[in-house]
């Protein structure tokens, strides 16, 4: 039950009838685990946090950077070469002090994913590189926890949710492979900052949206934030995907 200070704080959500109250309840109870701490991070946490997701975990070992601040909007100037980690949870705290924010300064690797994983509801790749995003499929797939996907780069975008609870659902691997050809940080190809704040808000949608129970699974959604277009690519599942496939012979 909520106090009467909760029901104001989350009023305005409350009264959506794809939340309600079960709804808040289901987010209250939730553990998410963030990724990355960058310019998805940032709205998706915000957000996050201003819904009352019960507890967050923030994963990243990089620094605040002054070349970050022009798209990584919850970090301020004083917070330079901070651990964005940190920095970040400081932020969320002030947002909202209810939620139990917990920062991981680590570069996450197979054995932390394993137990950070296992003991999340809800997965958020806010990751820059596909090493890192393997790993985190690989961990939910296992698992079986709900991956929401995000990726910008220049003036494009990218939105997946895996929906990994359903044995017939595709996996980030189906749609990209296992390798780690194509990584493009970036400081090397520049990024605007509306568009990784575009699509790490609707991570944060995302989230609530199957948290709350809804079925999101099975779309890859494309922005182009030159035209400000989107288009939705059908997703399958691949039989001889090496991470999810049915004819796949490892655990």
């Amino acid at each position: 039950m909520f106090n009467d200070e909760q029901l104001e704080r989350y009023s305005r959500q409350l009264m959506v009838d794809e939340l309600d109250l079960a709804g808040q309840e289901a987010l209250a109870a939730a553990r998410v685990l963030i990724v990355g701490c960058g310019g998805l991070a940032n709205p998706a946490a915000l957000y996050l946090a201003g819904a009352g997701v019960g507890r967050l975990v923030l994963a990243d070992d990089d620094r605040v950077e002054v070349s970050n601040l022009h798209r990584q909007v919850a970090f301020r100037g004083g917070q330079v070469n901070q651990f964005k980690a940190e920095a970040l949870r400081d932020q969320l705290q002030q947002l909202n002090p209810e939620v139990d924010v917990r920062a991981a300064v680590v570069r996450v690797d197979d054995a932390w994913l394993e137990v950070a994983v296992a003991e999340a509801t809800l997965v958020l790749d806010c990751t820059d590189n596909f090493v890192t995003r393997q790993a985190i499929n690989r961990a939910c797939v296992r698992y079986r926890k709900p991956l929401v996907s995000g990726a910008a780069i220049r003036m494009d975008g990218q939105l997946a949710v895996f929906d990994l609870r359903a044995p017939e659902a595709p996996c980030y691997a189906c749609v990209y492979g296992e390798g780690t050809d194509g990584d493009l940080a970036c400081n090397q190809a520049g990024i605007v900052g509306p568009v990784v704040g575009t699509v790490g808000t609707l991570q944060a949608l995302a989230a609530i949206r199957v948290l709350s129970g809804a079925q999101l699974g099975g779309k890859l959604h494309l922005f182009d934030g030159r035209s400000l277009d989107w288009r939705q690519v059908t997703l399958r599942q691949d039989p001889g995907c090496a991470v999810c496939g049915t004819n796949h012979d490892g655990e």
